[in-house]
């Protein structure tokens, strides 16, 4: 039996992870309105809001500035510090950006109401972690750095162990294990957890994992039988499927099992009860456990990635050959020294995929066309590779240009001048940030939005809420209400 004193802390992934996995990323700043004090009254250690595809998809689609949304929901949620998620030197996007960019990023985090920030690298090389991470701590963010994990021979125990060393001597104040498919199993945390436990000494390790192969409710208990501080959970109505376990199951269970949780879930219940309105008004899916498929490990792709490849392949007339290009995104890992299939890479390893299946189906060899995106990783523009690449198929890749062995990042110049004479002037460092992210195109358009709209029709009392939803409807004329019952 556990030692019962042991307390263990819950990070709520329901506002940024949750609804990137089942809704596509498109919870509004007004949806999370009412429901984000509810989450700030719960007790969690930290609340995850934005970051990676969640500040893309407010540009792109939402037309929402996301510097706006940090404001806005640091001023709801007063309690509990809110995470900034970022791809180290890539930020919230695919390329790298000079390390300028990346200081001044760091600092408008802090004065937008960010106090935590969860930094990763997807090659999990940490130079690209040095100026995230140092610029953060400057400004005086609580850093939990990821690790990524994934299967494969070269991503041993030893492997972890001694990133987390590099990540330590960077001082982060924490470390996380982030398995963004579901591929931690109760025999792998029983060893890996530990490992990296020991070298950790008394910084805390968090667990961010996802439920794709429909392991991670018990992946989480057991990491924490082996050393496991702090949990990511997603709200019940947003958990489950490719998202993360649920915030009400876990902390049960923990209990159960003689740990203290110090969440209180009856707020976390009342936002399960909204997002579950929520969820039929606009109509987008609720969490509902996956079956487990051994499949899975082999291909390793995030389910998200999976179906929208199956929609690709069917408007391509390819929808037969879904396996055989998921079969082949393994051995094109292997060849490639085993990259962690996380984004970009899983895009970068998925299309070289479909190009080697469909160039052999027409008499070509396996990389006869490769991606820039390819090139450029082979060559290590984009970090170190953990495995080894064969000689020839390096030549073949990169056509026998000379391998990149300096930190990506070290060989851009300073943007933020540049940016400024080409397009400024800004009336915020805000917005000169946005334009370092996004073309004149995107960036006008959000500017041309205006302010965030955070009126949505849910209130405190579900009369409030119908006076609300038929106040939005000019096709109602009149309405009355009859009472049934004593």
């Amino acid at each position: 039996m556990p030692d019962s004193k042991r307390s263990i802390g819950l990070i709520d992934v329901t506002l940024r992870d949750a609804h990137q996995c089942l809704w596509a990323t498109r919870m509004t700043t007004a949806m999370m309105r009412d429901i984000a004090p509810r989450l700030d009254r719960a007790g969690f250690e930290a609340i995850d809001l934005v970051g990676g595809a969640v500040f893309d998809v407010a540009v792109r689609y939402l037309r929402e500035d996301p510097w706006e949304r940090m404001r806005l929901l640091s001023s709801w949620i007063t309690e509990t510090p809110l995470i900034v998620h970022t791809r180290g030197q890539s930020l919230f996007t695919f390329e790298f950006f000079p390390d300028d960019v990346v200081e001044l990023a760091a600092e408008r985090f802090a004065a937008n109401g960010m106090r935590y920030h969860t930094p990763y690298d997807a090659l999990n090389d940490i130079r690209n972690l040095e100026i995230p991470v140092r610029a953060a701590k400057r400004h005086g963010l609580y850093v939990a750095a990821g690790l990524v994990y994934t299967f494969s021979p070269v991503h041993t125990d030893a492997y972890y162990t001694e990133k987390a060393r590099q990540l330590i001597a960077l001082d982060v104040d924490a470390i996380f294990l982030k398995d963004a498919s579901g591929l931690l199993t109760p025999e792998r945390v029983a060893t890996l957890v530990p490992a990296v436990k020991d070298v950790l000494g008394d910084r805390p390790l968090q667990i961010h994992t996802h439920c794709n192969s429909g392991l991670a409710p018990y992946v989480v208990l057991q990491a924490v039988e082996h050393g496991v501080d702090v949990i990511h959970t997603a709200t019940s109505t947003l958990a489950n499927g490719v998202s993360h376990s649920p915030t009400e199951l876990v902390a049960a269970n923990l209990r159960r099992r003689g740990y203290d949780v110090p969440v209180d879930l009856a707020p976390v219940r009342e936002v399960a009860e909204r997002l579950v309105y929520i969820a039929e008004k606009e109509g987008k899916p609720v969490g509902t456990p996956n079956e487990y498929d051994e499949f899975h490990f082999r291909h390793q792709c995030p389910g998200g990635m999976v179906s929208n490849l199956a929609y690709q392949l069917e408007t391509m007339g390819l929808r037969d050959r879904l396996d055989d290009i998921l079969e082949e995104a393994w051995h094109v890992r292997e060849d490639l020294g085993y990259p962690i299939v996380v984004s970009p890479f899983a895009q970068y390893i998925v299309t070289q995929a479909v190009l080697n299946v469909v160039g052999r189906d027409h008499g070509r060899q396996r990389y006869d066309t490769v991606p820039d995106e390819i090139r450029l990783y082979v060559r290590g523009g984009y970090g170190e590779i953990a495995g080894t690449i064969e000689a020839n198929l390096y030549d073949k890749i990169t056509r026998g240009v000379a391998p990149i062995t300096e930190r990506p990042g070290a060989d851009l110049p300073p943007g933020l001048a540049r940016i400024r004479a080409a397009r400024g002037p800004f009336a915020s460092d805000d917005d000169l940030l946005l334009a370092a992210f996004y073309d004149d195109s995107q960036y006008r358009a959000l500017k041309e939005n205006g302010p965030i709209d955070v009126e949505y029709p849910i209130m405190s009392t579900p009369l409030a809420t119908l006076l609300k939803e038929i106040s939005n409807r000019p096709s109602i004329r009149s309405f009355h209400f009859r009472q049934t019952g004593a």
